[in-house]
């Protein structure tokens, strides 16, 4: 019976293919909406905890002015920290790395290119701080970090701008009006969580940047490491510590420095994918139900045209149950959409139904009988 009940079905969807099939099409869309805004959202998570992880499970960043959510107040404009501060952090028992970090955006040229991207003043540090990893050539040494000596390293996206595919290694560009040497290129690491191109940089020592370019011996932000075992509680209370004292704040007075935590970041920007994929998610869902209230109207117009079928299926003995169960597998059909192309496929192989096989098996029509015995059901 159930058989017999799912081919009916599917030959009644086949006598109706183009309406059958935008009904669907409600359907396929809304779930693929669903998927694909889950996904998306669960995708963007795991980038974002990936990237803060390849960074360093105990990296937390130092900024000067008390930078926090809302209008800026008088403690933005707090004085920047120095050399001699990052200086100071490398001496915490808790600090494995400080590296101090000079930005400036500059045009560099080598012979008729030229590309403007962000110049870094760093330290030695940096790269093993950031998991940078040389392709070609070498860092800077301590010697040209403390004397400031115009060496370069740079990103792929500047070597491929200015040099194309060749090595540059031993070459010199200008900075502005600084002649650099290139002394090394950094392997690529691609986009960052934000979208920013990590390889659009050039790296230099930072006295080289301070002195040269910037004409200052302000440090922007420090980037600190902490030890291995050391919780990112005890060595932002360390830091915090350290920099009061230095910068002589009292006690119960505001910091005019922040500190932050990447795991902190990391989970806030987890939380605002958590919650776009949310409502993404909710709007694609209208797109279900819109799919579902369109197989709810097709079916209704179904028994408002088959009419007649019913009639004549409930005359030679079909009981209401049945006429509503095939009803009810035309529209599971329909929802599934997989298995309603299968069906059709399946039922394009089967014979055709014998007259009468639609009628209910125990009350099969008379040959007497004075209604007629068509070879098909009367379909809209």
């Amino acid at each position: 019976m159930l058989t017999e009940t799912l081919r009916l079905a599917v030959q009644a969807i086949r006598r109706n293919l183009m309406r059958s099939l935008l009904t669907v099409l409600g359907v396929v869309i809304g779930v693929a909406a669903v998927i694909a805004m889950v996904t998306v959202g669960q995708g963007s998570s795991a980038q974002v905890t990936a990237e803060v992880e390849s960074l360093g499970s105990n990296l937390v960043i130092l900024r000067p002015g008390k930078q926090s959510m809302g209008p800026p107040s008088a403690r933005d404009s707090a004085p920047a920290f120095r050399l001699a501060d990052v200086a100071a952090l490398q001496g915490l028992s808790s600090v494995a790395y400080a590296v101090p970090i000079v930005s400036s955006t500059q045009t560099v040229i080598f012979g008729n290119a030229n590309v403007t991207t962000t110049i870094t003043g760093t330290s030695v540090d940096y790269l093993a701080l950031g998991g940078w990893t040389l392709q070609h050539g070498r860092a800077f040494t301590d010697s040209e970090d403390r004397a400031g000596t115009p060496a370069c390293l740079l990103g792929e996206t500047v070597r491929a701008a200015l040099f194309g595919q060749s090595d540059p290694t031993g070459d010199t560009i200008r900075v502005k009006s600084l002649s650099c040497t290139v002394i090394g290129t950094l392997a690529p690491k691609g986009a960052s969580t934000m979208g920013q191109d990590q390889d659009d940089t050039v790296l230099m020592p930072v006295r080289a940047v301070q002195r040269r370019l910037a004409g200052s011996a302000e440090v922007a932000s420090v980037s600190i490491g902490l030890k291995s075992g050391v919780s990112t509680t005890r060595g932002i209370r360390d830091i915090t510590a350290l920099m009061s004292e230095r910068r002589r704040i009292a006690l119960g007075q505001e910091d005019d420095f922040s500190v932050f935590d990447l795991k902190q970041i990391a989970t806030a920007l987890s939380g605002v994918s958590a919650v776009l994929t949310g409502l993404l998610s909710a709007v694609a869902a209208v797109s279900l139900l819109v799919g579902g209230i369109g197989i709810m109207n097709i079916m209704l117009v179904s028994v408002t045209e088959r009419t007649r079928e019913i009639g004549i299926r409930l005359s030679v003995g079909a009981t209401a149950a049945q006429v509503l169960l095939q009803f009810l597998v035309e529209a599971v059909v329909l929802s599934l959409s997989p298995v309603a192309s299968s069906a059709s496929f399946w039922a394009l192989a089967l014979p055709p139904l014998p007259q009468g096989s639609w009628a209910s098996p125990s009350c099969p029509p008379s040959p007497s009988s004075p209604w007629p015995s068509p070879s098909r059901p009367s379909w809209a």
